[in-house]
């Protein structure tokens, strides 16, 4: 049996570029996303390579769906599940805390921390039984910045971070690597649901320089991913070169 590698948020961005990815490694895949629609398109193409694919329709904000979906999993495949990429998360909202909304807040907290907390608590279970795995956490240039009107969103990510580093510990004796990964602007639909569908806005992060795709912060996971077995990557940030830190980015406009 193919090696599994379960995936969260999978039908967008990062996780749906690294689905792709990993797929064409000959890796068998488990989706867990939100929107069914584009679970199943997704996996109808993915499926053409001859890669066995599990969609399941999972909101990690609700641990009782997180629970459900990776119990439902075959004794088979969770002996074959080595990579986790807990890539699920989101930035809902910009601006002062002093304006804060309260439930842009619950749903940043409930989906980066929480949803990532939720995964992997059922997920680690299942690797430290293997006695092997790879964790990815999807964290932020946010997790290593903060940056003017980035306050909930930032913590979120710094949350990230620090639990990429407490796993790791917890982990180390169980052969289970923890990776971290901190990108900087990826273009992608991340802009588009920060400012609540507003795509003018989106746009405008982004024109003037390069930013980075999805592919490219995939393609590094998969990097990581192919090191040697004594060998981990713990922490990787990933820039596009016009970009120096969370708020200094070269534009050409």
């Amino acid at each position: 049996m193919a090696p599994h590698i379960l995936i969260t948020g999978a039908t967008s961005g990062i996780g749906e570029a690294c689905a792709r990815q990993f797929a064409k490694l000959g890796y068998s895949l488990i989706l867990f996303a939100r929107r069914e629609e584009r679970l199943l398109r997704l996996k109808e193409e993915i499926e053409k390579m001859g890669i066995t694919v599990i969609t399941l329709k999972v909101d990690v904000q609700i641990e009782s769906q997180v629970s459900k979906a990776v119990s439902s999993l075959p004794v088979e495949i969770k002996q074959s599940l080595i990579i986790l990429i807990n890539n699920a998360g989101l930035a809902v909202g910009k601006g002062p805390i002093s304006g804060g909304i309260i439930d842009d807040w619950e749903r940043m907290i409930d989906t980066n921390i929480k949803g990532l907390l939720y995964v992997s608590r059922h997920v680690v279970p299942i690797m430290q039984a293997n006695q092997k795995g790879h964790i990815f956490n999807i964290s932020s240039i946010a997790g290593k910045e903060v940056y003017a009107g980035g306050n909930v969103y930032c913590a979120t990510k710094h949350a990230v971070d620090a639990l990429s580093k407490a796993m790791r510990i917890d982990l180390v004796q169980d052969n289970i690597k923890v990776t971290n990964i901190a990108p900087g602007a990826v273009e992608s639909e991340f802009s588009i649901v920060r400012f609540k569908g507003d795509e003018e806005l989106a746009k405008s992060v982004y024109e003037g320089f390069d930013a980075l795709n999805p592919g490219d912060v995939a393609e590094t996971i998969v990097f990581a991913a192919t090191r040697p077995a004594h060998m981990n990557l713990n922490d990787i940030t990933i820039m596009p070169t016009a970009q120096a830190s969370a708020t200094v980015i070269h534009k050409s406009i």
